[in-house]
């Protein structure tokens, strides 16, 4: 512990700090998640799910790409595809798999924030996560409430 400008100061402050705004920001884009079957009113909105857990298990991609390292890149690629399979899976399967793909992303959210196993990505683990979970929270809700966002 250190005192800073008259005050206690831990680590634990410090991360807490660190993460507040992306996890807000994760709040934000969460809500807009659930939400986005209004904005793709045509399509049904277990598509439109499916379309955006393969959109975020993709961006570890580019991540991994921008990292250089060979086995990290093969690693988030078969990482991305079993997301993309269980989104495939989710359009004409149970819609509870959009809830497991998304909740299962947040948890390699989670593990990636604490190994920093793909370079580079500080604040991307706890805003993706934060993303996943309120999402997955959401949609789990409309899912047992018999909801139909679309139009």
């Amino acid at each position: 512990m250190r005192v800073v400008a008259g005050r206690r100061s831990t680590a634990v402050d410090g991360r807490g700090r660190q993460l507040r705004t992306p996890v807000a920001w994760g709040v934000v884009w969460g809500c807009l998640q659930a939400a986005s079957p209004l904005a793709f009113f045509w399509l049904e909105d277990a598509t439109v799910y499916a379309l955006g857990l393969v959109l975020i298990a993709a961006v570890y991609i580019g991540f991994a790409v921008a990292d250089g390292r060979g086995t990290v890149i093969a690693v988030e690629i078969g990482v991305a595809s079993v997301f993309v399979v269980v989104a495939a899976a989710a359009v004409t399967g149970s819609a509870w798999l959009l809830v497991a793909g998304l909740a299962g992303h947040g948890l390699k959210d989670v593990w990636q924030h604490r190994t920093g196993f793909v370079a580079n990505t500080r604040w991307w683990p706890p805003f993706c996560a934060t993303v996943d979970f309120v999402a997955a929270a959401f949609i789990a809700v409309g899912i047992a409430a018999h909801l139909h966002l679309g139009w």
